[in-house]
């Protein structure tokens, strides 16, 4: 490998790592801020497009 290979290897992987911190910081956060009823509406109605059965 050359240098200019493993550079781009560990720019692909930070940018990578990076964004996936920004969605998880961003999942916490509405979250954490969201009234638990709607957390519970939003997770019954995802059960019910995925097709598991709740009842």
């Amino acid at each position: 490998m050359t240098t200019k290979t493993l550079a781009t290897q560990k720019s692909s992987a930070l940018i990578s790592a990076l964004f996936v911190a920004l969605i998880g910081g961003t999942v916490l956060f509405v979250a954490g801020h969201a009234q638990s009823a709607v957390l519970h509406d939003a997770a019954h109605d995802i059960r019910h497009a995925t097709g598991f059965p709740c009842h």
